[in-house]
């Protein structure tokens, strides 16, 4: 419910200094060269990428959606853990996106990565001028992440044919494809409101009464 309320009033809490702000990683993106090449497509011909590749490393994405304006910023990693976490936030808080703010709502899941038990007293060292409010996902709720729409298009958009002769060529290509995306930023048309999610306890209640 907090999660969606955010979502709601993202705008209006926007023109207040709150900056409302998705985050999370996508792991593991292979950097895959194929053997042999990619071979363009031609006039009655498809693109042809070779079935066997060799595996030139992985990259750990790590990415911030600003949720009333649809921009997203990344940066990747070669290894995902807290260390990590901490240097993409700080570098969060440098952004434009803090500058003159109230406060960051954060929203972001229980991962290990973020280490729950650490992440907000560590916050409290910093100095920040501006506040931070931790919003945690319920468990097994990703799909309450917008951040989860924005990594849905990688695949497709950025990793598509895949074939990179290192991670140095992946990092360039994800980047540069953010770079684009914020040229012309969209926020995400989120239809699932909090009315929807009462309307569906109250209807699983019925049920059990019911049943």
């Amino acid at each position: 419910m907090p999660i969606l309320k955010l979502y709601e009033r993202a705008h209006v809490l926007a023109r207040q200094g709150h900056v409302v702000m998705c985050v999370d990683e996508k792991t593991s993106l292979q950097a895959r060269q194929c053997e042999g090449g990619v071979q363009a497509a031609a006039a009655g011909e498809p693109l042809k990428v070779g079935d066997r590749y060799v595996r030139r490393g992985a990259l750990q994405l790590f990415a911030a959606l600003r949720v009333a304006g649809g921009e997203t910023m990344a940066r990747c990693f070669g290894r995902k853990r807290f260390v990590e976490f901490q240097e993409f936030l700080r570098m969060l808080w440098g952004s434009v996106w803090c500058r003159q703010i109230r406060c960051v709502h954060l929203i972001l899941d229980n991962g290990s990565t973020h280490a729950p038990r650490q992440l907000a007293g560590w916050i409290a060292t910093l100095g920040l001028k501006f506040e931070v409010k931790l919003h945690w996902l319920p468990v097994h709720a990703s799909w309450l992440d917008q951040i989860e729409i924005v990594f849905s298009q990688v695949p497709r958009q950025v990793l598509t044919p895949h074939h990179f002769t290192g991670v140095e060529q992946l990092e360039r290509t994800l980047l540069a494809h953010f770079e684009a995306c914020n040229r012309h930023p969209q926020p995400i048309r989120w239809s699932y409101t909090t009315k929807q999610l009462i309307a569906h306890h109250e209807r699983r209640e019925l049920e059990k009464l019911a049943a």
